[in-house]
């Protein structure tokens, strides 16, 4: 994690920073007549499962969960999934501290985009219309960073190009192992190349063609403050 965190750092300029997590739709072939179909069926009238994924900037997946139903949003997801509740007992991202110029720390983090719910341990971008300087410094950070989440999610998926079809879901099970194992295959090829990141650079961001961006409007006062306080930081140095 270090390293992971040293790197962000180096090339974003983002100290402290664990991973970035984004959510990608694995579309899926469903009979109307089964049960509970509705509950798989996402905005863009898709039967899909969601994969939750953090990502280094390797292109490494750091963290996964799948198989969750389509019509979940991303906030809603992240609130039922392992990591959250792991982030929240501090059992994760619960390394080394930031020390800041007015003494306080800011310890570590992933980040993601605005679908997500702005936390201590999760920074979202602001997405007030008038920013300030330091605000429009983060935003310009966060947001280089962030593109490796849907670089890794297209090249996943180009890939594994099966998983780019209608999937049959013969069962719940089966499904999440397949996207599983497919993640940790990921990892072993990325661990192969020696020039990872330089290649994972020239591929499309373009995972989840025609779904719109959501929106969360969801903000702890905590990730309020520590937000401002790591945007000040920055821009100070």
């Amino acid at each position: 994690m270090e390293k992971v965190k040293s790197k962000f750092e180096k090339i974003h300029g983002l100290p402290n920073c664990c991973g970035v997590v984004d959510t990608t739709h694995i579309t899926m072939c469903l009979s109307s007549a089964e049960p509970n179909c509705k509950v798989w069926l996402d905005q863009e009238k898709n039967y899909s499962m969601v994969l939750q994924a953090v990502v280094d900037l390797d292109t490494r997946f750091t963290d996964i969960v799948t198989g969750w139903p389509g019509s979940m949003k991303e906030s809603s997801i992240l609130h039922s999934s392992g990591l959250f509740k792991l982030c929240e007992k501090g059992e994760r991202l619960n390394g080394s501290k930031l020390k800041v110029s007015d003494g306080s720390e800011i310890g570590e983090y992933l980040i993601g985009d605005s679908g997500y719910p702005l936390l201590p341990w999760l920074l979202t971008p602001y997405q007030e219309k008038d920013l300030t300087e330091s605000s429009a410094e983060f935003n310009s950070r966060h947001s280089a960073a962030r593109t490796v989440a849907p670089r890794t999610l297209a090249k996943f998926k180009d890939t594994w190009k099966f998983l780019q079809g209608e999937m049959w879901r013969p069962d719940k099970h089966k499904l999440p192992r397949i996207i599983h194992v497919c993640c940790l295959l990921h990892n072993i090829i990325i661990d192969l190349q020696e020039t990872a990141t330089d290649e994972a650079r020239a591929w499309s961001s373009d995972h989840d063609a025609k779904y719109r961006q959501q929106v969360c409007q969801l903000a702890d006062e905590n990730g309020v403050r520590l937000r401002d306080k790591l945007s000040q930081h920055l821009i100070s140095r």
